[in-house]
């Protein structure tokens, strides 16, 4: 509700205000909401639409390290895992934290795969990487991707071997945004801040809020009370993950061994700022994934190399194994978000109740005015935060009664929720 509000009053010159946080998904959300109305779709839609982009784009870089097998298993493990769908549904910016890295990976793999790497992936990597920051801690991302550049012995190798045209692209084109971004934070101080840490930050809540992020990845059973299931990520799905991080030890120093390792840590490092920054850790498990796969499938094979009788039959235990894999997951997120309490009280149905059933009249609301004020421009209801001394012939109150001898209550619309099932109240004007 907060992004949908955010996004849908964003002014045209908001960049000169100041206002750039999350600005390129804030833009797409806007057009979703004028083109659609306030519904729970056009909420949800850019983060579906970016959602559908970081699966493409997980396929292709997982495809970039590993063979086309095994990056397409993983990457079907985590597109259909409990995080990632809630994530693509969920209508806020949060999809940004995984979805930047992702595609600066594939853009920097791209760069990095060729003999003589294309124009175009530089100037694409540095647009990505100049929108990029703009979405919080991705600064804390930029800064790790050039440190990782220079400690990485082979990338320093490849980045020396670079034409020259690429690397002056990039440098001017991030030298520039780098400008941009400075200039906004000297007239606006607050949008560094916005950048850096989360609404409210204190340094003193910085290890407390890591356990409280990382508690969702290792609680196996019961819920906790915020939005994310538990487990993060299903056991089985885990285990293979575990596999994978112990594979990576040999040869760590290779790019693609090393890069999940780090992810790893910059994703506890960010959590420590935002606790539901946990959710990068999508990627790096992704990556650790692939590594599992890749493992377990080579060590099958190279217990029968020369026997295709066996290879055969692998694929009833790898089959057994990737449906015991994929399965709780996919049911997790079916069952959980629909009865799980813990969790479904963190959800609103209240404008689904009020599109369907109300159609002309004024409606009270007096919490989250702006964002309800929205239905005033897509469909025909009136809404006001104070009654005053007018009198409405067919008056709606959400979540309130009242108390004023001027209206009688005629109806009273509730929910399928099990608490707070009451949603809206329904008077009429008490006849003379």
């Amino acid at each position: 509700m907060d992004s949908a509000t955010s996004s849908y009053y964003l002014s045209y010159d908001a960049p000169l205000h100041g206002d750039v946080v999350d600005l390129p998904y804030r833009l797409v959300q806007k057009l979703s909401i004028l083109i659609f109305g306030l519904t729970p779709y056009s909420i949800k839609l850019p983060s579906i639409i970016i959602g559908l982009f970081f699966g493409l784009l997980l396929v292709l870089l997982l495809n970039r390290w590993f063979k086309s097998n095994v990056s397409l298993l993983a990457s079907i493990l985590m597109i259909l895992s409990t995080p990632f769908l809630f994530l693509a549904g969920s209508g806020t910016p949060l999809i940004m934290i995984v979805f930047w890295p992702t595609l600066l990976l594939w853009l920097g793999s791209k760069i990095q795969g060729e003999n003589r790497p294309k124009p175009m992936y530089s100037l694409l990597f540095s647009i990505a990487l100049l929108l990029a920051i703009y979405t919080p801690y991705m600064i804390y991302f930029a800064i790790f991707c050039v440190c990782f550049v220079f400690l990485q012995p082979h990338l320093r190798f490849i980045l020396k071997s670079l034409p020259k045209l690429p690397l002056a692209i990039v440098g001017i084109i991030i030298i520039a945004g780098i400008t941009a971004l400075t200039m906004n934070i000297i007239s606006h101080p607050t949008t560094i801040m916005e950048l850096l840490f989360a609404d409210g930050f204190e340094i003193t809540k910085f290890f407390s809020n890591i356990g409280n992020g990382l508690a969702p990845v290792f609680l196996w059973n019961g819920s906790l009370e915020n939005v994310f299931l538990a487990p993060l990520i299903s056991l089985p799905v885990f285990a293979l993950a575990l596999i994978g991080l112990f594979s990576t030890t040999k040869g760590f120093f290779a790019s693609r061994n090393s890069i999940a390792s780090l992810l790893l840590v910059f994703t506890i490092a960010i959590t420590g700022f935002n606790p539901q920054a946990i959710i990068f850790l999508i990627l790096p498990c992704s990556i650790l994934i692939a590594h599992g796969l890749k493992y377990l499938l080579e060590k099958w094979y190279g217990l029968f190399p020369e026997n295709p009788y066996a290879r055969i039959a692998a694929l009833i235990p790898l089959s057994l194994l990737f449906a015991v894999m994929l399965i709780p997951g996919l049911l997790q997120y079916v069952n959980g978000y629909r009865y799980n309490p813990s969790v479904v009280n963190e959800f609103s149905y209240d404008l689904e109740v009020i599109r369907s059933n109300l159609t002309t009249e004024t409606l009270l609301v007096k919490d989250n005015y702006d964002f309800y004020k929205i239905l005033s421009d897509s469909t025909s209801l009136t809404i006001v935060n104070d009654l005053g001394d007018k009198t409405y012939e067919n008056l709606a109150i959400l979540r309130e009664q009242t108390d004023d001898e001027k209206y009688v209550l005629n109806r009273i619309i509730t929910s399928p929720m099990r608490e707070n099932s009451d949603i809206i109240y329904l008077y009429t004007v008490k006849g003379e």
